[in-house]
């Protein structure tokens, strides 16, 4: 107990220098905590992606559709489960700023695949009814104002027309990780529309998703709808639906990386800057020190003098740094709407921030621990005064 209460006093010695560096130890972890939390709002739809669920594409691009014919030959390949389809519809709502993902879905298929989707049964019924129905994410119909009933006009641009949606439901996530921020309408509804405005791009699919019996034979599974449709004219690229996330993740993967660079860039800074002051705390009692050797003080004493000081500083200003990080990202997830689906703190993003101040104050320990340590007690008596 003597011994913290002198840790804590040799701490606020210098009240103006211990503030600025907690001050600056606070920018640094809520610096990082941050960033690490908008490169985990990167990662969010693979990390809540099933393992269930396989995903076929067009083996070419994904820009290039597959028939609908393949859904029942996709349903008889042996451990599938159950197969839904949809297109990106990507219409503009009002303002093109106005930016959210769209799905055109094969309506109970799609909805039976993702049960994260947690939707009132007669609103599930009601939008099944309904051809121009449309279902919304919480976080979709928070931002917009979004109810039950109303019409929702887009714009189309990859389906040119106007399209009138009426909102039959309201989904909520299951997990904190669901994107709740997508609209989903009827992809019959599209489908009829272009039979009749373009029927060169009629019964057409985006993607397949595919229910699984078990996670383990994922790999089996996909290889055999491949090669069901091996030296077709559209031959198919299927993989787990974490697979094809990440490749969306990978098509930016210099930006996450450029910002998980500057989040560690960000902690050795302050690092260095933790050093440079405990280095000049333990210049200025080097006759302290040699007083305490003479007296009979140990060298492990002197060393958890300093380091105590020295991850006292870094605990403290990363508690602030957690503290106000927070309601910080909450502020900032509401301010980028539908942009990124889920920005929250995560447990690891508040656990690598502890780790890293415990690494800041250790690190700043090093030297002045050192130099303590190997003080010579007469020189060190010659500096009093």
């Amino acid at each position: 107990m003597y011994t913290l209460r002198l840790i804590v006093k040799n701490s606020l010695r210098h009240k103006l220098r211990t503030s600025l560096t907690i001050l600056g130890l606070v920018v640094a972890i809520f610096a990082f905590g941050l960033l690490q939390t908008v490169i985990d709002a990167w990662y969010a739809g693979a990390e809540g992606a099933s393992n269930t669920t396989l995903v076929t594409r067009n083996k070419t691009s994904l820009v290039f559709p597959l028939p609908l014919s393949y859904e029942a030959r996709i349903h008889a390949v042996a451990g599938v489960a159950g197969v839904g389809y949809a297109n990106w519809f990507q219409g503009t709502y009002k303002d093109p700023k106005n930016f959210f993902a769209q799905f055109a879905i094969s309506g109970a298929s799609y909805l039976d695949i993702y049960p994260d989707y947690l939707l009132p049964h007669d609103q599930r019924a009601a939008f099944l009814r309904d051809r121009k129905g449309a279902l919304v994410g919480r976080k979709l119909a928070d931002q917009f104002g979004f109810k039950v009933g109303d019409v929702i006009p887009l714009k189309g641009t990859i389906y040119p027309g106007d399209w009138e949606l009426v909102v039959r439901g309201i989904f909520d996530g299951r997990q904190s990780t669901t994107n709740t921020a997508t609209l989903f309408l009827h992809w019959d509804y599209v489908n009829e529309s272009l039979k009749k405005t373009l029927p060169r791009r009629a019964n057409q699919i985006g993607v397949y998703v595919v229910r699984i019996d078990e996670p383990e034979n994922a790999a089996a599974i996909s290889a055999a709808i491949d090669k069901e449709f091996s030296n077709s004219l559209a031959e198919t690229l299927t993989e787990t639906e974490k697979a094809f996330q990440l490749g969306f993740v990978s098509m930016s993967e210099a930006i996450v990386v450029a910002i998980r660079v500057v989040s560690f860039v960000v902690i050795v800074i302050i690092a260095a800057v933790m050093a440079n002051t405990m280095a000049m705390s333990a210049r200025e009692r080097l006759g302290e020190y040699a007083t305490l050797k003479a007296l009979g003080f140990g060298p492990g004493f002197l060393t958890a003098m300093i380091l105590g000081e020295s991850l006292l500083l870094s605990l403290f200003g990363a508690v602030l740094g957690i503290v106000i990080l927070f309601p910080f990202a909450a502020f900032l997830g509401n301010v980028m709407g539908t942009l990124f689906p889920v920005f929250e703190v995560t447990r690891l993003t508040v656990l690598q921030q502890i780790l890293a101040a415990l690494a800041i104050g250790l690190v700043a320990a090093i030297a002045p621990a050192l130099r303590a340590t190997r003080v010579n007690i007469v020189e060190g008596l010659r500096s009093i005064g």
